[in-house]
């Protein structure tokens, strides 16, 4: 009888090995994959502060001002009047140049007499 039970006692304890043994086979590989996983936050994190500071020097305002004087002849002189003051009219009277002013008027044409065409929805419910 004591032999059967230290044969179920060294078979437990031999399955509890291997079940260790099992379990610390997969904290290893965990280990692995976890500083696999380290590495590359550390890389993109090194690549968004290149790509940060490319952006700071790409969207700096100096270049770009000297792109679009270079690329598509703009410049940086001030826009132009759409209308000088001597156009715009005074309160209650004449235009400061003197010209003459006129009232716009506009006529609106009849409406065409209205077709309603008549429209049913059917429906498969």
């Amino acid at each position: 009888m004591i032999r059967v039970l230290n044969f179920f006692c060294v078979a437990a304890m031999g399955l509890t090995i291997l079940a260790l043994y099992h379990v610390s086979e997969r904290t290893r590989i965990a280990r692995v994959e976890l500083s696999r996983v380290e590495h590359r936050i550390a890389d993109a994190r090194t690549k968004t502060s290149v790509l940060q500071t490319e952006w700071v020097r790409v969207a700096n305002p100096a270049r770009i001002q000297q792109l679009a004087e270079a690329s598509l002849g703009m410049s940086d002189t001030a826009t132009l009047q759409l209308s000088s003051l001597e156009l715009l009219p005074r309160r209650g009277g004449a235009p400061l140049g003197g010209a003459q002013m006129r009232d716009a008027s506009a006529q609106v044409p009849a409406p065409a007499p209205a077709q309603f065409v008549k429209i049913a929805a059917h429906t498969g419910m």
